[in-house]
């Protein structure tokens, strides 16, 4: 059966560092590398256009088969419903993702585009494949409440941080067995 494994990016460099060099920071690097230490392999691993995450894929010490820009666009519509970081002081935020995307406005138009990407890459798996995806906040959320809509998530109680995520198995047209990826780190 396919395997899909969701992850955000790892840190960024912050203030005047921001724009010199690489994207992320040297902590960055060092929690991406722990972190693709310990998974994989992976028959294909897609990031989004936004630098940070394809530098976290190659940090973990993966090559990336393919750039998919659809992955970190969050329009500004987004941002209206749901605010930059209003997430991180929700109580409940996957249960509050799930509110969002019930109105069926731009939360859910955001998870139908992360979960399409994900089924559409794993359904050009071999069945027993396997595909990690680098993406960004909000996004990741977004699609994981839309391929589980039934409230398993609603207790977590802390959106994905730097290199967190998940891995569910994909199988007869959904998604099964998920573990929540926590890192264990902070910056």
């Amino acid at each position: 059966m396919p395997m899909l494994e969701v992850r955000r990016h790892s840190y960024t460099k912050k203030d005047e560092a921001r724009d010199h060099g690489s994207h992320l920071s040297s902590a960055g690097v060092a929690l991406a590398r722990k972190i693709g230490s310990q998974i994989g392999p992976f028959e294909r691993v897609v990031t989004s256009d936004i630098p940070r995450t394809l530098e976290t894929a190659l940090a973990m010490g993966f090559a990336v088969d393919e750039i998919m820009p659809a992955l970190g666009q969050l329009p500004e519509a987004f941002w209206a419903e749901v605010g930059r970081h209003d997430h991180w002081s929700w109580p409940r935020p996957f249960a509050r993702y799930r509110e969002l995307i019930a109105l069926g406005q731009q939360a859910a138009a955001l998870g139908k585009v992360q979960a399409n990407i994900w089924i559409n890459t794993l359904e050009q798996l071999a069945p027993d494949g396997s595909l990690l995806v680098l993406s960004h906040g909000h996004a990741i959320e977004a699609g994981l409440v839309t391929c589980f809509p039934s409230g398993q998530l609603d207790e977590l109680s802390l959106p994905f941080r730097h290199c967190e995520g998940f891995r569910a198995s994909y199988v007869d047209q959904r998604f099964m067995k998920l573990e929540i990826q926590r890192n264990g780190d902070s910056e």
